[in-house]
């Protein structure tokens, strides 16, 4: 009987798991949890809006609804050619989204792999990762992807080419100060002692250690490279028209700020309100697993 007791009271005392107390200290942010709901409700929009719109009524021009004010029928309105203004929206929002979280992806992998072989290796390897990539950033970004899309042509594929090498540099440098202090730690060197590879330290000993501060910056560039990805398209070197995408859209209601505003509003408002949910989750997770904010 003593023993199920202590059986019992131990696990009244047991420590969460380290899953639920980031989600405890994420809780905490009133910010983090208004941008994760805003987030939730944008993606159930774009992952559900081709339900009730059709791809047709976002790129087919109709001209008996020419600049359309919002109505039962078109609730945002239609634009100058006649296309519905909240269908353009669903479909350009999946489109941004799409670029933003697979560019993220790559030049997070690309940028922490560098990372990874200059902060692990040093020596040589890590002066010629590290002195080529000054010369890489000695380039403005927003010029740098221009001049990456001109030379490449404006699609979907090469704009995800254009902003994976504007935005990989934040990781290598990120990753690499972050190998720098972590492969000095006792459990690296027990593993080189016990003859893991290079491979296997950095991929099971170092970079899961360093994942959280990994994460947080990816969030944040996610609602860097949705705002990037719009100028793009706003300045004519997104995706090629019809396809709906919120950059071109504002791009295209320029003409039509004083006649019809809305136009301007709505591709507005859903960029602005995509940057900041995403950024408010990005600072929720930075607060969530910075380990001096713990309580």
């Amino acid at each position: 009987m003593k023993r199920k007791t202590d059986s019992t009271r131990d696990d009244s005392f047991r420590r969460p798991s380290q899953a639920k107390e980031i989600w405890r200290r994420f809780c905490k942010s009133k910010g983090a949890l208004i941008g994760l709901c805003l987030l939730v409700f944008v993606l159930a929009v774009l992952i559900f809006g081709p339900v009730f719109v059709s791809y047709k009524s976002a790129t087919t021009q109709d001209y008996n609804s020419l600049l359309a004010s919002p109505s039962a029928e078109h609730i945002f309105g239609c634009d100058g050619f006649g296309r519905d203004i909240f269908a353009r929206i669903i479909y350009g929002g999946r489109t941004s989204l799409s670029v933003a979280l697979i560019a993220t992806a790559t030049s997070c992998i690309f940028g922490c792999a560098l990372g990874a072989i200059a902060g692990y290796f040093g020596g040589w390897i890590d002066s010629i990762i590290m002195r080529a990539l000054d010369i890489f950033m000695s380039v403005p970004d927003i010029l740098f992807t221009m001049a990456v899309v001109v030379a490449l042509g404006a699609s979907a594929t090469n704009l995800i080419i254009a902003l994976t090498l504007a935005y990989f540099s934040n990781y290598v440098r990120l990753v690499r100060s972050q190998v720098l202090s972590l492969s000095e730690q006792d459990y690296v060197e027990a593993a080189r002692a016990g003859g893991s590879g290079n491979a296997r330290i950095i991929l099971s000993h170092i970079l899961p250690n360093a994942i959280g501060v990994i994460i947080v910056n990816a969030t944040l560039n996610v609602a860097k490279i949705i705002i990037y990805e719009s100028t793009l398209s706003f300045l004519g070197l997104g995706m090629p028209p019809p396809q709906p995408e919120w950059g071109l859209m504002l791009s295209e209601a320029r003409e039509f700020m004083r006649t019809a505003p809305h136009l301007l509003f709505f591709p507005a408002a859903a960029i602005v309100l995509c940057a900041c949910s995403v950024n408010l989750v990005g600072d929720g997770l930075r607060d969530a697993l910075d380990p001096h904010l713990k309580s």
